[in-house]
């Protein structure tokens, strides 16, 4: 039999593992160095991801790819690189706290079947912070939290996992002389694969429970958790179930790529406000507002707030326009700001107070607005909706808007609704268009 190539993936240029004496993290990173002898990936192709807590200093240690994160997001890493680079073998080094502190993500990864390996540390305490109980803590057992013995329920990870729909699911300890050939099955399995390993924490855990090897594997017993292989099945992993479907997806290409047929006089970023309420189709004619200046050759950015009340209360639409990239998308006091109604006004009066005289404020004519230094316009816009149609309020503001300035052409605005609407919402705000220029000529 020919020498393997890669005769240990650990280096030992940081000198030995930073782990107490007797930790049984180091037993099972010396079991993941043997599972990877055994497959004989190439370091490169390998991405050892690992989470925060005392199995996190861990990937220092090995001559693969590395990435470390916050706590209990380590499987959110894997999962991304995963998807970005379908090539990689993914490990995950998790201890129980990571477990407990990111469960939403273990459940989202055994339920999506991503392919990925997790392995898990189990010591049943945050042994990097002082001992405290985990969710895999076990009833009666002792930690800094629980002096007096735990009274809550330890989680089965394993069935945990299984349950949310892990394919691979196994149970063990750290003396287990099969633990690096489960690891070989784990990684080699196509889809999310879990190994939740039993193992001691000398610093803390072991002193305050009297616990040794003999009673780790008695603790197993009484748990009345199961050991081995609990779960190996095969259905597809998620990332290729994605690349599937995106590869058939039908795409509306008119939606994502935005040719620029139209110019512009702009010369620096400028920001509009629309100001109205909810039903008026305030964050949709800012949309088509924001088209029309990407149809004209501007960078354009769209910031909306509203309440989560349905169909009332405010709406309003902040919009950035600039010939260059945007950087900086808050408007701190904009240079045009529509009101359209009383709650729109409502959310905007402190702004219309201190806005300089250099802004442009228009403002629906039914409406009183506070003391201001800005120009101000009165225009009969919401009267004009009734006539056009009572939505159309937003979109007449901004035709007239471009009739009045040289933002954008009214053209551009009115390519926008024939582009990216149809029927007779489209037939609506084309004659919305018409009656904001008529309002500003005539006015």
């Amino acid at each position: 039999m020919s020498k393997a190539k890669y005769q240990t993936y650990m280096t030992d240029e940081l000198g030995p593992l930073p782990f107490c004496p007797g930790c049984g993290h180091e037993r099972v990173l010396k079991e993941l160095n043997r599972a990877l002898i055994e497959l004989q990936p190439k370091p490169k192709s390998v991405v050892i991801v690992s989470d925060i807590g005392c199995i996190g200093l861990a990937d220092r240690y090995f001559t693969t790819n590395a990435f470390h994160g916050l706590h209990g997001r380590s499987l959110t890493y894997a999962t991304g690189l995963k998807l970005a680079r379908p090539e990689l073998t993914v490990i995950v080094l998790m201890g129980d706290g990571g477990c407990g502190i990111g469960g939403t993500h273990l459940l989202n990864a055994a339920r999506r079947n991503v392919d990925i390996t997790l392995i898990v540390a189990n010591n049943f305490n945050y042994g990097m912070t002082g001992g405290q109980h985990s969710v895999t803590t076990p009833g009666e057992a002792r930690t800094a939290t629980t002096p007096s013995g735990n009274i809550e329920t330890a989680m089965d990870l394993c069935a945990t996992t299984i349950g949310a729909g892990a394919t691979w699911a196994y149970r063990g300890l750290g003396y287990d002389d099969d633990l690096a050939q489960r690891m070989v099955e784990g990684i080699n399995h196509p889809g999310f694969a879990m190994l939740d390993i039993w193992e001691l924490c000398t610093a803390y855990y072991l002193p305050r429970n009297d616990l040794n090897k003999r009673e780790l594997y008695e603790m197993v017993e009484s748990s009345g958790m199961q050991v081995g292989v609990l779960a190996n099945s095969v259905r597809p992993s998620f990332e290729i179930a994605y690349r599937q479907q995106s590869a058939t997806a039908t795409v509306r290409q008119d939606l994502i790529s935005i040719d620029p047929t139209l110019g512009h006089s702009l010369a620096r970023q400028t920001g509009i406000v629309i100001a109205g309420s909810a039903g008026q189709k305030i964050r949709s004619a800012a949309t088509l507002f924001a088209l029309a200046g990407i149809l004209s050759g501007l960078k354009a950015t769209q910031k909306d707030d509203y309440p989560i009340t349905v169909m009332t209360g405010h709406s309003i639409s902040e919009i950035n326009l600039a010939p260059t990239s945007i950087q900086y998308t808050a408007i701190e006091s904009p240079d045009y700001l529509l009101v359209l109604s009383e709650d729109g006004l409502k959310k905007t009066a402190a702004w219309i107070g201190q806005m300089p005289a250099t802004c442009q404020l228009m403002v629906d004519a039914e409406l009183d607005i506070p003391a201001t230094r800005a120009k101000v316009q009165k225009l009969p816009f919401a009267s004009a909706a009734r006539e056009v149609g009572r939505l159309s309020v937003a979109m007449i503001a901004l035709a007239a808007l471009l009739a009045k300035t040289s933002l954008l052409s009214v053209k551009a605005l009115q390519l926008a609704v024939s582009r990216y609407q149809s029927g007779q919402v489209a037939a609506i705000n084309t004659d919305a268009v018409k009656r904001g220029e008529q309002l500003q000529r005539a006015g």
